[in-house]
């Protein structure tokens, strides 16, 4: 069954619901208990899935490395999504729904987005050999765009609020027979809770960082760590701090009140999650306030510094993903276990500039060359 995440209300599955048809707020699937078995990602977590899921739609996304560090004292572990197919988290999320789409029928598939959902969905959709609609900015990058045009989607650059395009691109479905997989699909959201379920086979943590747009990703983190509780398989739930770039944050703005506030001219190099009103922000924000949880926010030179810092560890991530760095080293926690989830690669967009020294030598000189020094 579908259930609103506001008014409660119950829905069947059989029946294609993306939002919830009185209230319009987001929807989830029940929760399912079970155990985990062995195998690869989707079969090992079979039993928390209603429906099934056909590995042949999949390109290898999940069992993501978990990198550990010690930083100030703490134990911090890296949950480096970069590495999935298109390089971040968002196909998890694909997968489930691609999977969803084939079984309700859906011929053609599309998504509102203007970088790594736009790249995961138009990949997918190709390997599922779909026809594949990406509705995108009109001011949009050709940075952003590279990344989609390869897979042979139709973009569509839509001029006008990017907000509404997200409640838009829903009606234009229903009228077409096009499955919009929109960053808080429900079936989406199924597919992040294996974040979860992978973090609790390898290390029992007291803390996790999201960075935080639609709510999709933190919904679904949240969504795993229930079933898991539920099914006796973990003994609690991990604080979760959501987390916002300052000159785009919604929901943390918003947390003194019960309701999303559009957030007014929205500025930060963490465009991965520039959502100056995120579909999930009320559903986040009740899960923050019920469980008395954080939502913090990261100014863009303290992205830049984190960004850097993950980089000199090995791992080069997007803006977006550096927030998370960025947050814990706020709250100056001591003697815990913190999971910090890296979203996206780095190579997504541009670079961070390069502020060390380059060497240069003549080929006869390379054994004098004062850098071996």
């Amino acid at each position: 069954m579908f259930v609103c995440t506001a008014c409660g209300r119950k829905f069947s599955l059989e029946e294609h619901h993306q939002r919830c048809p009185i209230c319009n707020e987001p929807l989830q699937l029940e929760n399912m208990r079970g155990k985990i078995r062995n195998g690869n990602v989707w079969n090992r977590y079979k039993d928390f899935y209603a429906i099934p899921l056909n590995i042949n739609y999949s390109l290898g996304e999940g069992d993501t490395p978990l990198i550990r560090a010690e930083i100030y004292g703490n134990e911090v572990y890296f949950k480096n999504e970069s590495v999935n197919p298109t390089w971040s988290f968002k196909d998890r999320g694909t997968f489930v729904a691609i999977n969803r789409a084939i079984q309700m029928g859906f011929e053609r598939i599309g998504v509102v987005s203007t970088g790594n959902m736009a790249a995961s969905v138009a990949a997918y959709g190709a390997h599922a050999g779909m026809d594949t609609f990406v509705l995108v900015s009109s001011n949009i990058s050709k940075d952003k765009i590279s990344q989609i045009v390869p897979y042979g989607a139709r973009i569509l650059k839509v001029e006008g609020d990017y907000g509404e395009l997200y409640f838009k691109s829903l009606e234009i479905g229903e009228k077409r027979k096009i499955y919009f997989m929109n960053s808080d699909d429900p079936f989406r959201v199924e597919g992040y809770k294996t974040i979860a379920f992978e973090l609790s086979e390898k290390v029992e943590v007291d803390y996790v960082f999201v960075p935080t747009s639609s709510g999709g990703l933190f919904r679904g983190i949240y969504k795993g760590f229930l079933e898991l509780e539920e099914s006796g398989i973990i003994d609690k739930i991990p604080e979760m701090v959501a987390v916002q770039a300052k000159g785009c944050s919604p929901i943390c703005s918003s947390y003194p009140s019960n309701r999303i506030e559009r957030f007014k001219n929205p500025i930060t190099i963490a465009h991965a999650i520039e959502n100056p009103y995120p579909p999930s922000g009320n559903a986040v924000l009740r899960i923050l306030k019920n469980n008395g949880w954080k939502c913090i926010t990261v100014e863009d030179d303290e992205i830049i510094k984190a960004q850097k810092q993950l980089a000199h560890n090995g791992i080069f991530v997007q803006p977006a993903s550096a927030t998370t760095l960025a947050a814990f080293k706020k709250l100056n926690l001591k003697d815990s276990r913190v999971a910090l989830i890296l979203t996206g690669s780095g190579l997504k967009t541009k670079s961070i500039e390069y502020d060390g020294e380059i060497s240069s030598c003549k080929i006869e000189n390379l054994e004098n060359c004062e850098v071996f020094k």
